[in-house]
């Protein structure tokens, strides 16, 4: 039995699907809820999507709970890019102030605070080939002008997990904030942002959480949101929205300031949908099963001589792995698994495999047995 039920994704009918940090499968659950939405949407225009407008505080208590927050301290954005320009944009830096972050992050979460360079806010990296964001690193790499550290939950490229309520300690202990991009970890890991004290969480719904391409959500913690100026406003980022000539309103109070204009509402309905759809099973169940996943992967790509990009072990280990095998070019052999219906992500860099709650264990022998052949 796996955690997350088989009979909920089509995609196990035909693949075998491991490329979960690539893009994700909305459960059946998502798929009728969006099918009802569009439905709604074609036979009534406005009276079939208003009733969804009004649901969007739901829809921000479903993230909310989900991650250990409330509905008012969550946003919907399109895409995590945004949720860290909303972060970049929003606080009142002063030349010479820096940002820390890895040099291996992906572009979402590194470009928007490599901008503020033309502020006069320097920009500094560890160097991930050397050594990993730990609270021991970070503790010495901060200094007096740190504002903020941002970092992956977990690396896209070799999987490693980062200890994020240690690293917020540390980076509050210098008076710096900590903003997380979750986008590789939540879904297949549970998190509680406020027991961790973290000061921003965000990420596409793509991904681990199941849902559409084109939405994200921002969580910022209360004493961060009254720090953050409303770079980009739009017309719902007002108290009342629908006083539409009142042009000099404040900001609404919550964090749904951060919205902007029209929300991508069918992309919202999925990432709620597939939050509800995950919320109905046990969290730490999906964890375990996902580590078991990676962990028969890794033991199985080790007997074929393979090498993996990252360490693993209590606390790193991941969703991810990724992987190089003498011999072979990882874009040949990713191709090569595809051809077979074993569905992963290959660059030069390696193949990347990430499971997910619903996938089996036969599963991850098969990929093994595939690549097994080409070493003898």
């Amino acid at each position: 039995m796996t955690p997350l039920p088989r009979s909920e994704f089509a995609v196990t009918e035909r693949l075998v699907y491991l490329n979960h940090a690539a893009t994700g499968v909305p459960p059946r659950h998502t798929r009728e809820a969006l099918e009802a939405f569009t439905r709604a949407q074609s036979e009534g225009g406005v009276l079939g999507i208003f009733p969804y407008e009004l649901r969007m505080p739901e829809f921000r208590t479903k993230i909310s709970w989900f991650i250990g927050a409330r509905g008012d301290d969550v946003a919907f954005l399109r895409n995590t890019s945004e949720a860290a320009n909303v972060l970049a944009l929003g606080l009142d830096w002063v030349a010479g102030d820096e940002v820390i972050l890895c040099d291996n992050e992906f572009p979402a979460n590194a470009i928007p605070w490599l901008a503020l360079r033309s502020r006069g806010v320097a920009v500094r990296f560890i160097e991930t080939a050397r050594e990993r964001m730990t609270p021991e690193v970070l503790r010495r790499t901060l200094a007096p002008r740190t504002r903020v550290v941002t970092v992956s939950w977990v690396s896209f490229a070799d999987g490693y997990r980062h200890d994020l309520a240690a690293l917020a300690e540390v980076a509050h202990e210098r008076g710096a904030l900590l903003c997380v991009d979750g986008i590789q970890g939540l879904g297949a890991f549970p998190i509680d942002v406020r027991a961790a004290a973290i000061d921003a969480f965000y990420g596409g719904g793509q991904k681990w959480m199941l849902a559409l391409q084109g939405v994200a959500f921002l969580y910022v913690s209360d004493a961060l949101r009254e720090r953050l100026s409303v770079a980009v406003p739009g017309w719902r980022a007002v108290a009342d929205m629908w006083d539409f000539l009142n042009y000099d309103q404040p900001w609404v109070a919550d964090a749904s300031r951060f919205e902007g204009g029209t929300a991508n509402m069918i992309g919202v309905l999925s990432l709620a949908s597939s939050t509800e759809f995950l919320q109905c099973y046990d969290r730490s169940a999906v964890e375990r099963h996902v580590l078991a996943l990676t962990d028969r992967l890794a033991e199985g790509l080790q007997r074929c001589g393979a090498t993996l990009a990252a360490p693993r072990g209590e606390g790193i280990s991941s969703g991810i792995v990724t992987f190089t095998l003498p011999g072979r070019d990882p874009i040949e052999l990713g191709r090569a698994l595809q051809r077979d219906g074993i569905v992963t992500t290959y660059r030069a860099s390696g193949v990347r495999v990430s499971p997910h709650g619903y996938n089996t264990f036969e599963e991850i022998d098969a990929l093994v047995e595939a690549i097994a052949p080409v070493r003898s």
